[in-house]
């Protein structure tokens, strides 16, 4: 943890807090849904998720187009699908919420986040050394 946290700003943020995303979108997945405990823990990955995103945007590790990559399509991706998710939500498509939201955790948490490990990266030296 010494590590992450010795980062220039926003890496340490950004990693926590994804972190943070992953674990409550993985209790949101498997908790009752429509509840009031959704709704509010649903406020607080979205916050979070927006927050991953926007601090992508000052992050430039991987530069193949001037400051920018790959990743921060995946970020502006991400902010739209949150944004439309929550759409979904207020207007009573639950359906389309759902869709939205369940793969823009397993894609933008998970299976990017398996790319953090690849060696040299932040989160393969936390964890691997």
């Amino acid at each position: 943890m010494d590590f992450l946290l010795s980062q220039t700003f926003p890496i340490p943020v950004h990693a926590m807090v994804a972190m943070a995303a992953i674990i409550i979108g993985g209790l949101q997945l498997y908790l009752k849904k429509g509840t009031s405990l959704h709704k509010f823990m649903g406020r607080i990955w979205v916050i979070l998720m927006l927050i991953v995103s926007f601090t992508s945007f000052f992050i430039h590790k991987l530069n193949l187009w001037g400051k920018y990559s790959p990743i921060h399509l995946l970020s502006i991706w991400v902010i739209i699908c949150v944004v439309l998710g929550v759409y979904f939500a207020r207007t009573g498509n639950i359906k389309r919420h759902k869709i939205f939201m369940i793969w823009t955790y397993w894609l933008a948490l998970i299976l990017t986040g398996f790319f953090t490990f690849y060696p040299g990266r932040v989160m393969n030296i936390m964890f691997f050394g």
